[in-house]
């Protein structure tokens, strides 16, 4: 199971939000390229990259920190969020060195378009669902749709994304663990793989993680927990490596 650290950018600096809240911000760091060193330097073998402002404004904001960081580091696979609203955009990523594209609230308002991305960049699309209480949220975790994850995830897996990156609102960013049961369903429910996010606070986390991996959970993404140490990257990432090899995973 990979281990993705994960970037927020807002107003062109690295933060972290507590369940998704643009009021409730810790800022981590004012230079996002060295801040993708210091991950790079701790054996970070992808980076998840998320331009908060653009998943309000519904375009890029953040988008010049996004090409340094892909300029600074052009082999290390990037997969970027917020604000992806159309095929300009996603051309503009991968032109620029992004490998992934993760199609969020564009995903639930308009589903053909996630069909239209897959056709035009086949194997650089995956979809972000966000999810309270297994109910979908968009633009930002502003607004809870009536759509059930697992539903919109089938209906994706159709079109050809290569990922769902699946977070549970109320952990993100809360320290509180991951929510292993709901991401373990969604990986049993479809036949890509799923990158969870949020809640990752320590080791055992990893543990808990790993322990249902093989149901198709390829990776997990870590934040708050490896900037304020109460998880150390490099561990982490030996710890999953260590649990994937005993379990034949790789």
């Amino acid at each position: 199971m990979l281990l993705i650290p994960a970037i927020d950018l807002k107003d062109g600096r690295c933060v972290r939000l507590r369940q998704g809240r643009m009021d409730d911000e810790t800022v981590f760091a004012d230079d996002p390229v060295e801040m993708a060193g210091r991950w790079v330097r701790e054996g970070a073998r992808r980076l998840h990259l998320v331009d908060l402002n653009g998943a309000f404004a519904g375009e890029p904001v953040n988008g010049a920190a996004i090409r340094g960081i892909a300029a600074a580091y052009p082999d290390l696979p990037i997969q970027v969020g917020g604000g992806i609203r159309d095929e300009a955009t996603i051309d503009a990523y991968l032109r620029a060195g992004v490998s992934y594209c993760i199609i969020g609230t564009q995903a639930v308002n308009e589903p053909e378009f996630v069909a239209r991305a897959c056709r035009a960049f086949p194997g650089h699309i995956m979809v972000g669902l966000d999810a309270k209480d297994g109910q979908v949220a968009i633009k930002g975790w502003a607004e809870i749709t009536p759509h059930r994850v697992e539903d919109l995830a089938r209906r994706f897996e159709g079109d050809g994304v290569s990922a769902i990156v699946y977070t549970d609102i109320g952990r993100d960013g809360m320290l509180s663990g991951p929510n292993v049961a709901a991401t373990r369903a969604l990986a049993e429910s479809i036949r890509i793989p799923v990158i969870a996010s949020g809640g990752i606070t320590h080791l055992d986390d990893i543990r808990a993680l790993a322990s249902v991996a093989g149901c198709g959970i390829t990776a997990a993404i870590t934040g708050r927990a490896i900037y304020e140490g109460t998880l150390d990257f490099a561990e982490g990432q030996r710890l999953a490596d260590q649990l994937a090899a005993e379990a034949g995973h790789v």
